[in-house]
């Protein structure tokens, strides 16, 4: 098998074992008998823990945010929120739908104190707040919101669409029966009717 495919047997691998034992419950030799091949192999390609950790996150992570973060910019320069902030919710719940180990690997993570959810949450998922603050801060200064924290504001909305991924894929608690669409769109509803300045209208007059 060529290299750059072995190694990513090797990460498919180590995701799906750390996601259903954990960290602390899974060994090298185990991701190396499910993917065919040595300990050895498995060093060659990774020569630590943090290596195997930021591939697992480029493999699971990297492309769905790059096409996330490429619907936000041109809602945003639109000046689009149900667009913005529905592209991003819709996202994110298809992501965790689609892959349903990841939230796993990440409260693994977080419980036995292994450094893969300090790596997202310190890169990924940061870059992707700050993102949300800095809409949510241009839209204060156009007059469309109302002043708010942007931090807090950015959290809520990620929060309450996190939730309900982590309710249905994690605790199968899927009693509403929306698609994702359909969440994503009451979220986004939600939110909205929350943060927009009620008197926009007759600034914009």
């Amino acid at each position: 098998m060529p290299a750059e495919n072995r190694r990513l047997q090797i990460v498919a691998i180590a995701a799906e074992l750390f996601s259903r034992k954990g960290f602390s419950g899974t060994t090298t030799k185990e991701i190396a008998d499910h993917a065919g091949v040595s300990e050895a192999i498995i060093f060659r390609h990774f020569a630590t823990k943090d290596d195997l950790y930021r591939a697992i996150l480029d493999y699971k992570v990297n492309q769905a945010t790059e096409r996330m973060k490429k619907d936000l910019n041109e809602a945003a320069s639109r000046k689009d929120d149900d667009a913005y902030f529905g592209s991003l919710a819709y996202d994110m719940l298809e992501f965790h739908t689609k892959d349903r180990t990841f939230m796993r690997l990440l409260l693994f993570s977080a419980l036995e104190g292994h450094d893969l959810s300090e790596i997202f949450f310190n890169s990924t998922a940061r870059d992707m707040r700050n993102q949300i603050r800095r809409y949510i801060k241009q839209r204060i200064a156009d007059g469309a919101f109302r002043r708010v924290d942007t931090a807090l504001a950015a959290r809520a909305f990620v929060g309450m669409v996190l939730n309900q991924a982590q309710v249905r894929n994690i605790f199968h608690d899927d009693d509403l029966k929306l698609s994702n669409r359909q969440m994503a769109d009451k979220f986004v509803d939600l939110f909205l009717a929350g943060i927009r300045n009620p008197n926009a209208s007759q600034l914009a007059e």
